[in-house]
């Protein structure tokens, strides 16, 4: 095995346009929050590191926020640390990564990287006129580096520190303390040398550490918190009354200890960990990331934003206006009533086209959304744990899931008075709004149902690597419709008078027999990795990873209607009226993704994103007069997260067509989704072509711990299921090798 491991990170290209004077998008205001992964105050300033949002700022104890990205080319905010009026940020992806020095209070950025390629940051320090960073480079070496000039310059101190992974770094006096993924290590010299602090230790998964007096106290992944009082070199667990062992963050106020926990939220010790009360009030997501403590005040970093508690933790207040980091996975409308579907923060409703935004998540026990249906008045949510129903306009959510033994929810139909639900584990029917489930998947093959289409009577599901499956009598039984669909990952299903589309791996395919045979309708269609399917009349168009093509004869033949797109890589499509809107992924170097209209029915591309800065559109709807737009962020130096809005009047009258060329289709592999995770995680990649693929998993030291794929596949777009629940908790690789094609990424199982 080469241990050669490559983090690439894409720098996304805007064509975008700030000028008052044009008609622009403009940012709605929400909803809020974002995943928050480092606090850290300068003074009377607190500053909140986003994963994929950059930085804010908030001068008022978290009671607004605004982002301070300038210079900052990488927008997942890993480590900061203050020394004097030197602020250091350490990021870890999202662009060029490595640490950047603020002078200004986060005005301005400049990079102090370490060296002159990118590298992951995870954690930073000082001690004195010492600044200590711990990074992992391009080919995954690891380790702990010191500058003593601000970042100008920078040493490897690693002598005795094996090649690990370090979590956590802190000061004690004059003991420098690092936790990694194999224990504790103590320097007495400044990094010059290490030795391993271990005994005591059953958990070498050092996740975070903290100072007060002469007692150091470490938090370990699935073991809870330790105390030496004796520098490390023993440890004792001090773990009564901790209920959650996830421990990643502590910190210290006065004789006030605070663990931070993975999904289980904040604990208190008040006798040095003798024994810990869970102070969880209020907090509204309970995976915290971050505590950062300032005179009375206690903030904490959660995955769903940013809390403070001026009580030392008897309550919590939601502290995240004007943090909009927010990744939007679904957008739904009904009247006046817009809601938006959020990634670890839950629904928000706007009913005043997006001026303003609250969040509506009282009964919502799962805050990430994946879908929404409505059936007359009521609203259902599919999340990761179950389907959700409100009848008052998202006031209250009642969870509806019994019955439904697998709560992935992925997508939902309404047919007449029957509610579906696609999940990771089948079909499920309810015919009483949800009240009850049943399974509804026998002779469904494949659990992972991706796509849900309704013809008359007539079900269909799509299958990520089975095909399509039929059903008629309200998915009581279902018959395998996949003759000579020989692209068999379905993610796009449409109906079209009688004619059924299944956009897949492998092309476009027509059925005109409910799914009895399936025919290829891909001539003309050079690109094959179909994503989603809109139907325009007699009209229909295909989103791929290549632009967006056009068939105006039911399939038989399709024109690809890309001028003046300048990113090819089509996730959304939706069809108003005349005009057609395309939402695309700006991920490859040198094009720019974002919205885009055509009024001829694709014959050309006029872009639409002055004033969009963020090009990851993932979402679209039209509400009234605008259109809406939901992105995923990630844009180096922005703040593209959260919902956009723009009046379709002004896109209708918009001038000019961007006539950059299209980048053709590349190989790529994505980052695992979740991460971190427990006890499995997806893995997606694409190849352009027909190919041998290997894909790996390796251990810290490069051992080969499980074999995703190894075998030959057709050109498309692929995910891929990892289940770690034989594994330790840790960081392990993930290595894909498509041809020439070799890409190396990190995650992290986390029990």
């Amino acid at each position: 095995m080469n241990n050669t491991f490559q983090f690439l990170f894409v720098v996304f290209c805007l064509f975008t346009s700030t000028n008052p004077l044009h008609a622009q998008w403009n940012q709605t205001n929400g909803p809020y929050g974002g995943s928050v992964s480092a606090l850290a105050f300068s003074g009377s300033n607190l500053f909140a590191g986003t994963n994929g949002g950059g930085l804010f700022l908030s001068t008022n104890n978290g009671t607004s926020w605004t982002a301070v990205n300038t210079g900052l080319t990488a927008s997942y905010v890993s480590a900061l640390t203050v020394s004097g009026t030197n602020i250091f940020v350490g990021t870890n992806a999202g662009g060029y990564c490595g640490v950047f020095l603020s002078t200004n209070n986060g005005t301005n950025w400049t990079s102090v990287n370490i060296s002159s390629s990118s590298m992951q940051i995870s954690a930073l320090t000082v001690s004195g006129t010492n600044l200590f960073a711990a990074a992992v480079d391009a080919f995954g070496a690891n380790g702990v580096f010191l500058s003593t000039n601000n970042g100008t310059s920078w040493t490897e101190v690693n002598t005795g520190l094996p090649d690990t992974y370090v979590y956590a770094l802190a000061v004690s006096d004059k003991n420098l303390f690092a936790g990694t993924n194999g224990g504790v290590f103590l320097s007495t010299n400044n990094g010059t040398n290490w030795t391993e602090v271990n005994t005591g230790l059953t958990n070498t998964l050092a996740m975070s550490l903290a100072v007060s007096g002469t007692n150091v106290f470490v938090g370990i992944a699935g073991a809870g918190v330790f105390i030496s009082t004796n520098n490390g070199t023993s440890w004792t667990a001090v773990n009564d009354g901790l209920t959650n062992n996830g421990v990643i963050s502590l910190a210290v106020s006065g004789t006030n200890l605070f663990a931070g926990t993975y999904t289980g939220g904040v604990f208190l010790s008040t006798n040095n960990g003798a024994s810990w009360t869970e102070v969880n009030t209020g907090l509204a997501n309970t995976d915290v990331r971050a505590l950062a403590v300032s005179g009375t005040n206690l903030f904490t970093g959660t995955w769903g934003g940013v809390f403070l508690s001026t009580n030392n933790g008897a309550s919590w207040t939601e502290a995240n206006t004007g943090m909009t980091a927010t990744s939007i996975y679904a957008l739904t409308v009904t009247g006046s009533n817009l809601f938006a579907g959020t990634w670890a923060q839950g629904i928000f409703l706007s009913t005043d086209n997006g001026t303003n935004w609250s969040a509506v998540n009282n009964g919502l026990a799962n805050s990430n959304v994946n879908a929404f249906a409505i059936s007359g008045t009521n609203l259902f949510a599919g999340t990761w744990s179950g389907i959700f129903l409100s009848t008052n306009n998202g006031t209250s959510w009642t969870a509806v899931s019994t019955g439904l033994t697998n709560t992935d929810v992925m997508s939902l139909a309404v047919s007449g008075t029957n509610l579906f639900a696609g999940t990771s584990g089948g079909v499920f029917l309810s015919t009483d709004n949800g009240t009850s489930w049943t399974e509804a998947s026998t002779g469904v093959t494949n659990p992972y149902v991706y796509a849900l289409a309704v013809s008359d009577t007539n079900l269909f599901a799509g299958t990520y690597g089975d095909g399509v499956f039929l059903s008629n009598n309200n998915g009581t039984s279902w018959t395998a419709a996949s003759t000579g669909l020989t692209g068999t990952y379905v993610r796009a299903l449409a109906v079209s008078d009688k004619n059924l589309f299944a956009g897949t791996n492998g092309g476009i395919f027509l059925s005109t027999n409910d799914g009895t045979n399936w025919t290829p309708a891909s001539t003309g269609l050079t690109n094959t990795d179909v994503r989603a399917l809109a139907v325009s009349g007699t009209n229909i168009f295909a989103g791929t990873s290549g632009g967006v093509f056009l068939s105006t004869n039911k399939g038989i033949s399709w024109t690809e209607v890309n001028t003046g797109l300048p990113n090819a890589d089509v996730y959304a499509l939706i069809v108003s009226g005349a005009d057609l809107f395309v939402g695309t992924q700006g991920h490859n170097a040198g094009t720019s993704g974002g919205v885009f209209r055509s009024t001829n029915n694709g014959i050309s591309w006029p872009v639409v994103n002055t004033g969009l800065p963020n090009a990851d559109v993932y979402a679209l709807i039209v509400s009234g007069a605008d259109l809406f737009v939901g992105t995923q962020g990630g844009i180096a130096g922005t703040s593209g997260y959260g919902i956009w809005r723009r009046s379709l009047s002004e896109m209708i009258t918009t001038q000019g067509v961007d006539n950059t060329k299209l980048a053709p289709a590349q190989f790529a592999l994505q980052q695992n989704y979740p991460n971190p995770f427990n006890p499995s995680t997806s893995i997606s990649f694409s190849l352009p072509s027909n190919s041998f693929v290997s894909l790996k998993i390796f251990d810290l030291i490069g051992r080969e711990v499980s074999t995703i794929v190894s075998e030959k596949l057709t050109a498309g777009t692929y995910t891929r299921r990892w289940n770690a629940a034989n594994m330790s908790s840790g960081i392990y690789f993930y290595c894909i090798q498509m041809g020439s094609f070799i890409e190396t990424k990190k995650l992290v199982v986390l029990r």
